[in-house]
């Protein structure tokens, strides 16, 4: 091809043969059609953060296209049909690639969590119909430079390369999302995890709640009543997130996008600034906060018993938590009301919803009293009624702290009556799912005196003691203080020897503590690698997947690459691979990739068990991250046949 704009012969010649039947005039133009879709991905937002680093790769693909765009308007004859024809198939596949980006972008946070599988599916059918537009672009029609084909043949070979690239999920989500889905009885310590989900979702603030009902109210209009399953998985999540910022429930399936008391008038269109900003309901009693915003007394008196001091709507910090009356808007609302013959719900006054918890507010500072009794009975009593009042409110979890109830349920950690001890620990556990409660339970020092009790208590202390430990290691100083404070052989021991519920409860607390690399290898030293094959062999337990991940976690240290890549857990490896669930394939994978990437030593030992064909399987049947892990490991084995 001729370089600096001159146009090659051969190309001439084709382009007088194909004159005669190129579009006419009143056709869409291909070149303006691609030109508009590249401006319309440019318009979008943020992207999901599940799904982030995927679609701005995607996005500085788009923005690839246009050198090409501009050579080909620059063009002095019409394009050939042939060059018409491979635009349109190009105008094709960067539509799928928009609208995958539109989802990413505008669609449900927790579907996209949820259903990452699925969505990692469909990026790779997208690269798929990108690689095969560029498999045979007619450049010589075009008058493309060759500075432009140089790039097009690149990004041709990037397409191609990233079908089959390694997997980069986030780890921590996925545990988090098994953690949320396992039917517990709603111990606080998964609140925590709901916390740590709900921020890393951004889906903590009014705001993000609201946009979220939205898009998945959008989603149950989508799917018609098919994978009704799924779908009520993802409003279960929802309503744990609005449970954790403290506003109303919603039956998504079944409420419209209107808010609830408006149904019967969806004929009337509500003024905005009528509707409170946390529930979209019109308000009865508004009032207006530091920051000048205003919303129905009831709710925002909630959002601050829930420990909140920002403003809901624009989360920054309130100077003050008083509440003027606005009587302005009360008297706008009343107008309109009268004028469009709408009648108002029936207004709940703070004090008929505090009325239950008043008691609890007077009784907490006497509680907290009695924890330091010099009477037994009156110490267990008070300990045991501090956990029921910390267990569902979140208000009752900060008047304990105010009142400097830490400190003494610290105290009560080594006492010999094994009650108070069981009560205290669990109290603790409560209490921590406050964040401002993290910090003053550590600084108390209960992280060692919570160790003594997991190696020592009851059974039900050490399970409440291996919560307790995960919740408080949500902070990352904490992580560190458990591993210096000797907390990890402790729970390697009950991850080996306790209950089903022990085991669970010591498998997240290794799991979140692992990710600080001195842990892991405290890990390793405690011997947590002969529990975790037996966790992988006990199918009955239900918690391969979690082994798995924790085995995906410790690989990297080389220590444990030694431990695991022992024969016997090999063969459990390939055991999944061959014949477990399409989850425990995915993550059996996952680690032998990690494991054979290191050492090719490993890869012998895995074909000594027969893993070729069963990859083979994988990577015709298995789910889209399982076929890129398969595809991976067979590469490794290609390369270490050749060597």
């Amino acid at each position: 091809m001729a370089k600096n704009g001159e146009r090659d012969t051969n190309a001439d010649n084709e382009r007088n043969e194909f004159n005669e039947s190129t579009c006419s005039d009143d056709e869409p133009d291909p070149v303006d059609e691609i030109q508009r879709v590249i401006e319309s991905v440019a318009r979008f937002g943020e992207y999901r953060r599940t799904q982030r680093k995927e679609c701005y790769n995607l996005v500085r693909r788009f923005k690839l296209m246009l050198p090409l765009m501009e050579e080909v308007r620059d063009l002095d004859e019409r394009i050939p049909e042939k060059g018409v024809v491979w635009l349109w198939k190009l105008r094709d596949a960067l539509l799928c690639a928009k609208e995958l980006l539109r989802f990413c972008s505008q669609g449900s946070k927790v579907q996209l969590a949820l259903e990452g599988e699925v969505v990692m599916m469909k990026f790779q059918s997208v690269y798929e119909k990108l690689s095969q537009a560029f498999d045979d672009v007619p450049c010589y029609l075009l008058g493309i430079s060759e500075e432009v084909k140089e790039q097009l043949q690149l990004m041709h070979m990037q397409l191609r390369r990233v079908r089959k690239r390694t997997d980069t999920q986030d780890i921590e989500l996925a545990m988090d999302m098994m953690v949320v889905f396992f039917e517990e009885d709603g111990r606080n310590a998964d609140s925590a995890i709901v916390e740590r989900l709900a921020k890393k979702l951004q889906l903590h603030s009014v705001d993000d709640l609201n946009i979220e009902t939205v898009a998945i109210r959008n989603l149950v209009r989508e799917r018609k009543g098919q994978n009704a399953e799924s779908t009520q998985r993802i409003i279960n999540v929802l309503n744990k997130f609005k449970r954790f910022a403290g506003m109303e429930e919603t039956n998504v399936i079944d409420d419209p996008v209107v808010p609830k008391m408006l149904q019967k008038c969806t004929s009337l269109i509500i003024p905005h600034e009528f509707l409170c900003p946390i529930t979209l309901e019109i308000m009865t009693d508004p009032v207006i906060v530091a920051s000048g915003q205003t919303y129905e007394r009831v709710s925002i008196e909630k959002w601050f018993q829930t420990n909140h001091k920002t403003c809901p709507k624009t989360r920054q910090p309130l100077a003050h938590l008083s509440l003027a009356p606005n009587y302005a808007l009360k008297n706008l609302i009343a107008m309109w009301c009268e004028n469009n013959n709408f009648k108002l719900p029936k207004q709940v006054t703070s004090s008929e919803q505090e009325s239950c918890s008043m008691d609890n507010t007077d009784e907490i500072p006497c509680l907290v009293e009695c924890l330091s009794s010099i009477h037994l009975d009156e110490q267990r009593k008070a300990v045991e009624k501090i956990r029921m009042l910390s267990k569902e409110n979140a208000e009752n979890r900060v008047l304990v702290a105010e009142h400097g109830g830490i400190p003494p349920l610290v105290q009560l950690l080594p006492y010999p009556d094994s009650k108070i001890q069981e009560h205290a620990v669990t109290a603790l556990l409560n209490l921590s799912i406050d964040e401002g409660n993290k910090k003053l339970i550590s600084k108390e020092g209960a992280i060692p005196a919570i160790i003594e009790v997991l190696e020592n208590g009851s059974t039900v202390a050490k399970e409440n003691s291996a919560a307790a430990l995960f919740s408080l290691s949500m902070l990352d100083e904490n992580k560190e203080i458990v591993g210096i404070s000797n907390g990890i052989d402790p729970l390697v021991d009950l991850l080996q020897n306790g209950t089903v519920r022990g085991k669970k409860d010591a498998a997240t607390a290794l799991f979140n503590l692992c990710f600080i690399d001195a842990n892991k290898g405290r890990a390793i030293s405690a011997g947590i690698v002969t529990p975790l094959l037996q966790l992988l062999k006990d199918i009955n337990l239900g918690m391969i997947d979690e082994s798995l991940s924790i085995v995906l976690l410790l690989i990297s240290n080389p220590e444990a690459r030694q431990e695991i890549g022992q024969l016997p857990f090999i063969e459990t490896l390939v055991e999944f691979i061959r014949e477990g669930t399409p989850k425990n394939k995915e993550c059996a994978a996952s680690v032998l990739l990690e494991l054979c990437s290191a050492n090719s030593s490993f890869i012998l030992a895995a074909l000594q068990f027969g893993v070729y064909e069963h990859l083979i399987e994988i990577k015709q049947s298995g789910t889209s991250r399982a076929q890129r892990k398969a595809n991976a490991i067979l590469e490794l084995i290609s390369r270490s046949e050749q060597i």
